[in-house]
């Protein structure tokens, strides 16, 4: 079974000890949105920590790296560091220019450590987390269906689980919690009512095994948050902004290949690293599908760009955060400067759907 994960419920686990440099090189007619003179504009190299194994949650930097976006934007290399991680620790300690993770895990941290990190850009405007249920009539459409439920919730995804039945009123005594595993074969063998799954993991894959699901996601019922979110410190950001908008550049071009063609993406991903892994292509596929249909694009992204997160949607990610426990202001965790001037300078590459 195919594991996609943001850092949440990964938090506190190992590096994976493989490291992968992809360096792109740029084509000799640079195509609408690329810097000109990228060799002069050089900048350096990159290392970017993600949050989880190099699978299709990554499509859209495996096709800035293979198609030169970023090396056209004026970096040499970047550097994709396969998780599972925080990403936070390692964008602080030094060992990642930049990191991926949730509002959850980046929040946290700002929140109990005072961390000098910000969001920079936010590849889900949604984040992933759902309940999942098999489609009967005791199915979980709501949060009032959990009442007298079971539900199975992986230990380190107690907090936002508690999370959710604050949001709606709902007292922890009223629904029994069942420690599970990434597996959720429980909900299948029927051992549990309702799974904490991911949109684009468990609810695909429990469909592509036969089985009619009922997804409630935590985004539409009281706690919408940001996920794959970049992030850089605020000394980064104030010594090397054009670093940084060359990576954006670069995203913001690869991600518009993954949503116009993820089969390409997939293909890609799955010839340099997926067969390795073990993925199965047909299902990173569906994967890859769901993160463009139903977190990346929005009507806000569709005005404003990939990747931009509204003020609006920055106050509920922190309410969020508060609901949860933990405090912290939204100028403390996002700056959305530099992508704002990635965009100010480069106005065609909103036009992601083409």
């Amino acid at each position: 079974m195919t594991a996609h994960r943001t850092a949440t419920g990964i938090l506190g686990t190992a590096l994976l000890a493989t490291t992968v440099l992809l360096s792109g090189c740029a084509t000799a007619d640079a195509e609408p949105g690329a810097s000109e003179d990228t060799e002069a504009a050089s900048l350096g190299d990159l290392t970017l920590q993600l949050p989880w194994i190099l699978n299709s949650q990554f499509i859209g930097e495996y096709l800035a790296v293979d198609e030169g976006y970023f090396a056209e934007a004026g970096l040499d290399s970047v550097n994709l560091v396969p998780g599972p991680s925080s990403a936070v620790s390692e964008v602080l300690s030094g060992a990642a220019d930049i990191g991926m993770a949730d509002a959850m895990t980046i929040g946290s941290i700002i929140a109990n450590e005072s961390a000098p990190v910000k969001i920079i850009a936010s590849t889900y405007q949604k984040n992933p987390y759902s309940v999942l249920s098999l489609d009967t009539e005791d199915a979980i459409r709501t949060p009032e269906d959990m009442i007298g439920k079971k539900i199975g919730v992986q230990d380190v995804n107690t907090v936002l689980f508690n999370a959710l039945l604050s949001a709606n009123d709902i007292a922890p005594d009223e629904v029994e919690i069942v420690p599970v595993s990434y597996d959720p074969s429980p909900l299948i063998l029927g051992e549990v009512d309702g799974y904490m799954s991911f949109l684009t993991n468990e609810s695909i894959l429990v469909r592509a095994e036969g089985h009619d699901a009922v997804d409630m996601a935590f985004a539409d019922n009281g706690l919408p948050f940001v996920a794959d979110a970049i992030i850089a410190t605020d000394e980064m950001i104030e010594a090397e902004p054009e670093k940084l908008k060359a990576f954006l550049e670069g995203e913001i071009r690869g991600y518009t290949e993954a949503l116009r063609d993820p089969q390409k993406g997939i293909d890609l991903m799955m010839a340099q690293t997926g067969t390795d892994l073990g993925l199965d292509a047909a299902n990173e596929l569906l994967c890859a599908e769901a993160a463009n249909e139903l977190l990346i694009v929005t009507d806000e992204t569709a005005e404003n760009g990939l990747f931009t997160t509204s003020e609006t949607l920055q106050e509920q990610t922190v309410g969020t955060l508060e609901t949860a426990g933990m405090t912290v202001a939204a100028e403390d965790m996002f700056d959305m400067s530099l992508l704002a001037e990635v965009y100010a300078e480069h106005p065609e590459l909103i036009d992601y759907a083409g």
